[in-house]
């Protein structure tokens, strides 16, 4: 249903990097979720009142702010598509995670809502008037909603969208939530026990955790998490095609919301190429990165010394370096030669949890390097892994 109603009203339907593409997507999303979501309530609410059961009635009510949140959640991608302004020179994209954590906040409020609901019914039980209608209707809400985490969670991940993707776990977690009301439901329709406070005390803490797992993912994009692995990885293999760049270092992500990117790195070249044709080639790679990500892309060019010596240097210090810790990266590598000693100047990138401070580091390789160069003395700067590769196992 949503393919086809995307090839109806959103132009360039495919484009999924395109921030109006993307808006388009969550409007069409938005206003599915808002009335798939109206009417269930609708139905459940009719069954509560006629079962009299807390957590058919708290399921209900669970899908009516399922519908606000689909309104932020439209919303929200309707603000974050606003074009950039003088206050606001990267857009409004990170309005998009805003929009997920205000999903995420009424998800705790509900929870909280149901929570104390069940503990007030398990205090003061009513009786249940179960029918095979309401086991229809909960059989049929359940296929609903699974209908909806799917759809959502496909659509999230064509476009990257945290918003999405947090309201299609919603979705899975209101199956599984309504799955449990359902069960209760027919264990009182066969054997006349009355679970359904416990049942919906039950859902309550599944759907607290579950906003809270929420939050923190949401928070995390508006913080400024690391950028996904494979994100880095394909950066660095497009930049690293052309056989004239020797490496990548210091590549920075700034996230300002999905489509809007800003990709920064340094990639060595050889000191005694070509400096024109080089930086035409940085251009070719800045241009190729800009199109494949609609980002704004700036590389440094870092000219590498490639003699037999400073190879043989890079090599045995790369080595003493990993020795300490194998996660730990060198790049920038020169050296300048003396009458009494050879300096050694590089940087080296280090994790965020490597278990010893900057100092402590620095002092662990000016020892080593002593020890395995003795002619050699080090000029070293610690730099810190931006997106957590050297973190990986």
């Amino acid at each position: 249903m949503i393919s086809l109603l995307s090839r109806w009203f959103i132009s360039d339907h495919q484009n999924y990097t395109s921030p109006k593409v993307r808006e388009g997507y969550g409007v069409l999303c938005g206003t599915m979720g808002i009335a798939l979501n109206v009417l269930l309530f609708l139905v459940k609410l009719a069954g509560g009142l006629f079962s009299g059961s807390i957590a058919i009635m708290a399921d209900a009510f669970n899908n009516l702010a399922d519908a606000g949140s689909s309104v932020m959640t439209m919303l929200g991608f309707k603000l974050a598509g606003r074009k950039p302004d003088p206050e606001h020179p990267f857009g409004h994209g990170r309005m998009e995670y805003i929009s997920g954590l205000l999903v995420a906040l009424m998800i705790l409020l509900m929870a909280f809502e149901l929570i104390k609901g069940s503990v007030q019914k398990i205090m003061s039980p009513d009786e249940l008037n179960t029918s095979p209608w309401v086991i229809v209707l909960l059989a049929v809400s359940i296929l609903v909603k699974l209908y909806m985490s799917v759809y959502n969670r496909r659509i999230a991940k064509l476009i990257s969208s945290s918003a999405m993707k947090a309201t299609a776990a919603d979705c899975l977690n209101d199956c599984i939530s309504t799955g449990a009301v359902l069960l209760s439901t027919v264990i009182a329709a066969i054997w006349g026990v009355n679970l359904d406070a416990w049942c919906g005390l039950a859902v309550g803490l599944f759907i607290l955790y579950s906003g809270i797992k929420m939050v923190f993912e949401t928070a995390g994009d508006l913080m400024g998490k690391a950028p996904e692995p494979e994100l880095v990885d394909r950066i660095q293999q497009i930049v690293l095609e052309d056989e004239h760049i020797l490496g990548v270092h210091d590549l920075i992500v700034h996230d300002y919301g999905p489509g809007r990117m800003i990709i920064s790195l340094h990639a060595e070249v050889p000191a005694s190429g070509d400096i024109l044709a080089m930086h035409d080639l940085i251009d070719n790679i800045e241009n190729r990165l800009r199109s494949e990500f609609s980002c704004v892309a700036t590389i440094h060019m870092d000219p590498i010394c490639d003699d037999e010596a400073t190879t043989e240097l890079r090599i045995a210090a790369t080595k003493i370096v990993q020795d300490i810790d194998e996660r730990l990266t060198v790049h920038d590598f020169r050296m300048v030669t003396g009458p009494t000693h050879t300096n050694l100047i590089f940087d080296v990138v280090a994790p965020f949890r490597l278990g010893m401070s900057d100092a402590q580091l620095h002092a662990a390789i000016d020892e080593a390097v002593a020890v395995c160069l003795p002619h050699c003395r080090t000029v070293v700067s610690i730099d810190k892994d931006y997106n957590g590769v050297s973190g990986r196992q």
